[in-house]
């Protein structure tokens, strides 16, 4: 572990170590800055499209915690919620999976159908769907596999 700078809270400053994974993702971070989106908006969706959903939900929670009461607050912890009912269908938490699809739906919903160069209409179908195939299964199968893994795509504006 090495000291990684200071990260911020709503509380204050404090040391961050990170890992070498970590220290990868915030390679990958600064490798989106100065494209057009936030570098953290940006790795969330590399993150979560590489199976990486606790890193999602790390990468994402810095602009949250920015935007927690603004006008993008919701949506950024709609898709932190998104990639933690991944991380829990990783770990064939089924029941914790759905109940964060659930907090996940209800925050995107709010927005428009395209918001933030994301088609947040698709990502709550996507949810109603990994939502309906636990409930179909009584919660006894587990529908995740790395095979089926889902990706999201942002929608640019041509550059």
């Amino acid at each position: 572990m090495r000291d990684f700078g200071l990260w911020t809270s709503g509380f204050g400053l404090y040391p961050l170590p990170v890992s070498h994974k970590s220290a990868r993702i915030a390679a990958r971070i600064e490798s989106f800055r100065g494209q057009g989106l936030d570098a953290h908006y940006a790795g969330y969706f590399d993150c979560f499209n590489r199976q990486l959903f606790y890193e999602a939900h790390e990468v994402l929670e810095h602009l949250w915690l920015k935007d927690k009461y603004g006008p993008n607050g919701a949506f950024y912890k709609g898709l932190i919620q998104l990639a933690g009912a991944f991380v829990h269908l990783q770990k064939n938490r089924l029941h914790p999976a759905a109940a964060l699809f659930k907090l996940a739906l209800a925050n995107l919903e709010k927005y428009p159908d395209k918001h933030e160069c994301l088609n947040a209409a698709a990502v709550c179908g996507l949810i109603r769907n990994w939502l309906g195939s636990l409930e179909a299964a009584h919660f006894e199968k587990n529908p995740f596999t790395s095979e089926n893994a889902p990706k999201l795509a942002l929608d640019l504006p041509p550059s």
